[in-house]
């Protein structure tokens, strides 16, 4: 191996190139250098990465970076600056880290204050008093060598204090700009970047130069490499800098009101300045004989281009319009051509020059003068366009005449001998122009002395629009035959939606003169991607308009088939008002008529807010201001008839609100009839203590116990205000509560109900009630089939039957990704969904603080993994070979459990284990720093037999903890709870399914998760246990994650297979869902 040191690295690069180098190491342009060493396959490799400061005046830092010896023993190199982007050759960038390193690299240790010392060093040697800079004035030249092939432009400059010295050597002068060297220009003065500064209009002057000078540093750096472009000019050379027109344009943009020299052709001009506007031209037409001379009577000014964009005229350089340049133009040339100022027309010439050249030299010229007797030869008429269509056979014929009087003229027949061959008619040849422009923009030919349009779809459009802009300009005629074309537009479309008084919907929809039979076939030619529908009676119905599209998507999603339009009216249920009205605004169908009670209906559940409901007394005070939001939010889909889903994030006070909400009711209505709430086992007695910490007076009716006494109590149903039950003894008593008809029906945790084939769901499915609520942090865990079944409960019907939900959303979601059907769920489904997070609503609650632990398994327990794996991969091979995919998701599943237990604990299914636990060791040394700093800790796991480990290895290291797990019964839970909060036991082990909701723990600040979880919308669940209203510090949420294991991919793979869920409602996935939608290679990618 070699080092490098400056020889090398002068013999590697081109001399200009190390110079440059050298001067940008010596300026302190290299910042602090990184360097690393490491070892590969036997060989050492050093990388060495720098950041290089430009030598403009600009902020700005190019990144180097540099191996040796890399795979052929040669020295590897990068830089991000433009050179080397472009050419791919070593930079002075690249040059000066080198340099840097090789100097420095055996001082780096001994002197690690050096770079310290350099800048003392520095402030010393500089003066102490602070200098004045001083304004240099720039003058410019500029300089054009013109020839009849080509022109180019060239820029020279003075710059001095007060004399004026002329740069000599134009890349000296901006090689000092950019370096900050000094430049003698003479005895009394020399510029010094440090001293001097250019005033700031002439900045944009050395930006410009200082680009050209980096190209020409570039194509430098090229031929040195032995890259020749000896045809490629140098932009500077000598006191020149070469100028593009793109440079010159840039250049006479910025000039303002600066006057500058100016030489053209050796002609010297002084104190020229830049206009941007029209020149002056004088023109005048005169007879002789028998033709008509037209003369510039200006003199005429100097083309600066080829383009013709820029011209030299009376001392100043203008910029005129594109319309002057584009007439004069042609003009220009041929008086340079002739080398005089006229051009001889001849007498049967008179019409083209009263039609295009006198028009032409109004638009340009400040003073057109036409003798006399060119006048009287000239008479105007005005225009009278007039389109006359017919229609032959499938084709629009349009024959287009231009009326001048007594005088007809067909654009498209030869010039007729005009009636009066004294007079010469000054046609408008623009306008007749425009008419022809418009007929030809929608397609049609010309064909002998008329034009004609052919294809169908091509007079749709013309009929549909062309024909309104053709109105505006000209009279348009319309034979018998051609008036049978009629478009139908969003004009003859007819439609109402009104809430009748059985709280019901009415739909129609009708196209004026249309059959309402025909509307079937309409519709499904929409669907048929067709670009028109022909009618019966000739006509067309034109289907890409977008508010046919619109309505034909919403009718989609509302169920409605085409065949029922031919209904007198559709009858729809009333939950789907407010999609209706999102859809007909957010897509501005504005012909759809809406009635009173209708408008009345979505007015009300708009502004929610501004609805005045009494709070119930004692709980004005109690309730925050959100929350007040949520009752309103229940109040007012409750009296419009509506359920909906109360989706607030864990710890918002769902239970506050329902109960604000259900004593509300009481008091509003004289007649007793209870609400019915349906929750987990676990949190029958935490609702009942809720009501009695809030609204004591409100009567409450638990339903427990054995069958005799849940008899007993359901007779006292009809004195009680609440009823609370659990699920799992609402599907016992079922039939008990067929009879009853409750005031309002409220399931807390609903995502119990979240398989719809499930005797939880069609248990309360069949519960009688006013209206129906859902409480759930979670509408979605695993699939959108879930927030599908919460739906049928709160509003049966509204998002369909399963097998229509899934058709139109679940399957072109999940399976496609098809953003329009996510689109019109979420408009569904978003009015009955209330979610709030406390980041949003609870400003004063402490923060809380997420962490992965990465945790590296002990070498015995590798081992075991390590088996374990190679076995599952053999058996899961053969077990998709025979089964195929589907149909061993169960084997996978079971597998992957298994490889997580090895993970969390490999003792809890291997006798006799007794080898160090990684995770186990991890965990014991945050247990005990967290124990001895005073910090309180709820600790989740899905598998109990780990639990009950650890609270082994709690016991012999005398740790004292707490335990839950499902086998707690509901009503010892509350007691542990406030033994938790209330006492001074550090540790609450818990497991994730039975203690991951429902529960206060409020005390602790400290949640591990043992082992992660699929669906983070369960852990989040549990870690909001103590990250919820109440808490006061900071909660710190910890992951132990086991390195290079399963537990790692599964968390990727998951987050690429989520982002449709996420979607819908928010972050939640689980592993029927990730599993569904894994591919074999996913499989694989799992278990490789």
């Amino acid at each position: 191996m070699f080092e490098i040191n400056e020889g090398i690295i002068r013999d590697s690069l081109n001399f200009e190139t190390y110079k440059k180098g050298v001067r940008c190491y010596e300026n302190d342009q290299v910042e602090k250098l990184n360097v690393s060493t490491q070892k590969e396959l036997g060989w050492k490799k050093t990388t060495i990465e720098g950041k290089v400061k430009s030598s403009s005046q600009m902020p700005i830092k190019y990144n180097v970076r540099i191996v040796y010896p890399n795979s052929n023993e040669n020295i590897s190199c990068y830089c991000d600056c433009k050179a080397y982007y472009n050419y791919n050759v070593p930079c002075k960038h690249i040059a000066a880290v080198l340099i840097k390193y090789a100097r420095e690299k055996n001082k780096s240790v001994k002197k690690k204050n050096s770079k310290l010392i350099q800048q003392l060093k520095k402030s010393l040697i500089y003066p102490k008093t602070k200098m004045e800079t001083k304004t240099l004035n720039l003058q410019c030249k500029l300089q054009f060598n013109i020839s009849r092939r080509e022109s180019e432009a060239f820029l020279e400059l003075k710059v001095g204090e007060e004399k004026l010295y002329v740069v000599k050597n134009m890349k000296s002068f901006l090689e000092a700009a950019i370096e900050h060297n000094e430049l003698e220009f003479g005895k009394s003065f020399t510029y010094n970047s440090y001293l001097h500064r250019f005033k700031d209009e002439d900045k944009f002057i050395l930006s410009m130069l200082k680009d050209l000078y980096e190209i020409d540093m570039v194509t430098e750096n090229m031929v040195m490499y032995g890259y020749h472009y000896s045809k490629t000019p140098r932009f500077l050379s000598g006191k020149k800098a070469r100028l593009t027109e793109s440079n010159l344009k840039k250049f006479l943009d910025n000039i303002g009101e600066t006057p500058i020299d100016l030489v053209i052709n050796n002609d010297n001009y002084s104190e020229v300045k830049v206009v941007r506007e029209n020149f002056p031209l004088e023109f005048k037409l005169d007879s002789k004989g028998n033709n008509i001379i037209l003369s510039q009577i200006s003199k005429l000014p100097k083309a600066l281009v080829k383009s013709g964009n820029y011209f030299y005229y009376n001392n100043k350089i203008y910029m005129p319009t594109n319309e002057q340049v584009r007439v004069y133009k042609a003009l220009y040339n041929t008086f340079v051509e002739q080398k005089n100022s006229e051009i001889t027309f001849q007498q049967n010439e008179s019409e083209e020059i009263a039609s295009y050249i006198i028009p032409a030299l109004k638009k340009i010229g400040t003073k057109v003068t036409v003798n006399n007797s060119i006048k009287e030869k000239f008479y105007e008429e005005p225009l009278k366009p007039c389109l006359y269509f017919d229609k032959d056979k499938d084709a629009v014929v349009c024959d287009v005449i231009f009326k001048y009087g007594n005088i007809d003229i067909n654009p498209l027949k030869d010039n007729e001998a005009r009636k009066d061959d004294e007079k010469v008619l000054v046609r408008d040849i623009e306008e007749e122009a425009a008419i022809v422009d418009t007929l030809t923009a929608f397609q049609f030919k010309k064909w002998k002395f008329n034009f004609i349009l052919e294809d169908e779809d091509k007079i749709l459009d013309f009929v549909g629009e062309g024909l309104e802009k053709l109105q505006e300009s000209a009279e348009v005629y319309y034979s018998d035959a051609f008036k049978d074309i009629r478009i139908y537009t969003s004009k003859s479309y007819k439609s109402n939606i009104r809430l009748n008084d059985e709280d019901l919907l009415e739909f129609t929809f009708n196209i004026d003169g249309v059959n309402r039979e025909e509307l079937k076939h309409i519709f499904d030619a929409l669907k048929q991607k067709k670009k028109y529908y022909r009618l019966k009676n000739g006509g067309f119905i034109p289907l890409q308009a977008g508010e046919l599209q619109n309505m034909s998507d919403m009718m989609d999603y509302l169920d409605i088939k085409t065949s029922d339009l031919e209904k007198d009216k559709i009858v729809l249920s009333k939950y789907n008002s407010i999609y209706i009205d999102t859809s007909l605004k957010e897509n501005n169908i504005t012909f759809v008529q809406r009635n009173k009670k209708f408008r009345e209906l979505i007015n009300n559940i708009k502004d929610i807010g501004d609805i005045d409901y009494t709070i119930p007394e004692k709980l004005d005070n109690i309730m925050r201001g959100y929350q007040k939001f949520g009752f309103k939010w229940l109040k007012t889909l409750s009296s419009c008839g509506f359920g909906g889903i109360l989706a607030d994030e864990m710890g918002l006070g769902k239970t506050l609100q329902t109960i604000a909400f259900i004593k509300s009711e009481v008091d509003e209505n004289e007649e007793k009839q209870p609400s019915l709430v349906v929750c987990p086992t676990s949190l029958v007695y935490n609702w009942e203590s809720e009501i009695n910490k809030f609204q004591s007076d409100l009567k409450c009716l638990v339903v427990s116990g054995s069958r005799d006494v849940r008899e007993s109590q359901l007779k006292e149903m009809n004195e009680a205000d609440i009823v609370i039950t659990s699920y799992a003894l609402i599907k016992r008593d079922i039939e008990e509560y067929k009879t009853i008809k409750f005031r309002h029906c409220f399931l807390d945790e609903a995502q119990n109900i979240k398989n719809p084939n499930s005797l939880n769901a069609q248990s309360v499915k069949s519960i009688k009630a006013g209206s129906y609520f859902a409480l759930t942090g979670t509408p979605i865990e695993n699939s959108i089939t879930e927030l599908w079944s919460i739906f049928d409960f709160i509003m049966p019907g509204y998002l369909l039957s399963h097998g229509k939900f899934s058709q139109k959303y679940e399957i072109p979601i999940i399976k496609n990704g098809d953003k329009k059907a996510l689109e019109e769920l979420n408009k569904h489904i978003k009015p009955f969904i209330l979610r709030r997070l406390k980041k949003d609503v609870i400003k004063e609650l402490p923060p809380k603080i997420e962490h992965n632990v990465v945790i590296d398994m002990t070498d015995d327990q590798k081992k075991v993994y390590a088996a374990y794996l190679q076995q599952a991969k053999e058996e899961l091979n053969n077990e998709i070979r025979d089964k195929g995919i589907n149909k061993s998701k169960i084997k996978i599943l079971s597998i992957i459990t298994r490889l997580r237990q090895i993970c969390c604990d490999p003792s809890t299914f291997i006798e006799n284990y007794e080898s160090d636990n990684g995770k186990m060791e991890a965990l014991m040394d945050i247990v005990q720093n967290s124990v001895n700093d005073g910090h309180k800790i709820l600790l989740f796991s899905q598998f109990t037999s780990v639990l009950k480990n650890i609270g082994d290895m709690f016991k012999n290291e005398n740790i004292k903890y707490m335990y839950l797990d499902g086998s707690v019964k509901a009503e010892n839970r509350g007691k542990m709870v406030r033994e938790f909060n209330e006492g001074e036991i550090p540790i609450f082990l818990i497991s994730l399914k039975a203690g991951g909701t429902g529960l206060n723990l409020t005390s602790a600040d400290i949640v591990i998760h043992y082992d992660p979880w699929w669906n983070p919308a369960v852990e989040n669940q549990a870690s909001d246990r103590a990250h919820r209203i109440g808490q006061k510090k900071t909660v710190e949420v910890i992951r132990l994650i086991a390195k290079g294991t399963i537990e790692e991919k599964i968390h990727k793979i998951q987050e690429k297979k989520k982002e449709i869920i996420n979607n819908v409602i928010e972050e939640n996935t689980g592993e029927e869902i990730l599993l569904s939608n894994m591919e074999e290679k996913d499989i694989e990618e799992l278990f490789s």
